[in-house]
């Protein structure tokens, strides 16, 4: 069968299924194009406040299809296009969400896998979960952009093993290293991404947007480099939003609070 990336919703949760039946979940090239086009449909959503990233049949995601790098792999002009158009076309469509992601990590979480968890803003996993980037056993390095991104998030220690040592790592000790933020036994992960969920989308939508937008910008900035001039500049338009308002009279008013999508 062939893989597919499903986008469903239930109500204000959106849901990415990333299916290839046989093959661990793992990404073909139209499975990365898809990645890309449902989260450009979430980012145009206005209705959502939560997203879940998960794969299917007790894993997450295996990496890449291999079966497919004999067509594409061995020119560097097709080689480039995969990597800067389709994987990274799909990383950048994730980056650039601005509703919060959660990613369910049950099973394998390796290669192109652990790119897509590196997306998510809160990354849960069951205790059974293994990640790692084994390429080097497949003769091929991590494409630059890819790199950058798991040295970001996973840290640059952890990607020299996977990449230069070929560990994988269990989940417990991914969460000792920072890259989960919680662990859970197997048959508990659905319903603990549930709750999350749910804690979530009580929150402001409004707030979420722009945290994750001034996130974004100061990632890439030295600890003690200043805010860029134009985030500070704009960063307290929200003042007075009915958002804002009403996240304050609720509290004053001792009641949970009704945002309006």
């Amino acid at each position: 069968m062939t893989g597919q990336v499903r986008l469903s919703a239930q109500g204000s949760v959106a849901r990415v299924t990333l299916s290839h039946p046989g093959k661990l979940d793992a990404m073909s090239r139209a499975m990365w194009r898809e990645l890309r086009d449902a989260f450009a449909a979430i980012h145009e959503n206005s209705g959502f406040r939560c997203v879940v990233v998960a794969g299917e049949n007790g894993g997450f995601c295996a990496g890449g299809d291999i079966s497919e790098f004999p067509s594409f792999r061995f020119h560097p002009d097709t080689l480039r296009a995969f990597h800067e158009e389709d994987v990274w076309g799909g990383l950048a469509a994730m980056l650039a969400c601005e509703v919060p992601i959660v990613a369910e990590i049950e099973g394998s979480c390796m290669g192109g896998g652990l790119e897509i968890a590196c997306c998510c803003d809160i990354r849960i996993a069951g205790t059974a979960a293994r990640f790692g980037a084994p390429i080097a056993k497949l003769g091929f390095p991590m494409a630059p952009r890819e790199a950058q991104l798991l040295a970001h998030v996973a840290g640059e220690a952890t990607l020299r093993e996977m990449l230069l040592e070929g560990v994988q790592l269990d989940a417990r000790e991914m969460k000792a290293r920072g890259f989960l933020q919680r662990v859970v036994p197997n048959e508990d992960l659905a319903a603990e991404v549930d709750a999350t969920c749910e804690r979530i989308a009580q929150l402001a939508p409004q707030a979420a947007r722009m945290n994750k937008r001034i996130l974004r910008r100061l990632a890439a900035r030295a600890p003690d480099a200043p805010p860029p001039a134009d985030l500070l500049a704009r960063a307290y338009d929200y003042a007075t939003s009915a958002e804002h308002r009403e996240g304050i009279a609720a509290f004053l008013e001792k009641r949970p609070p009704r945002f309006q999508t």
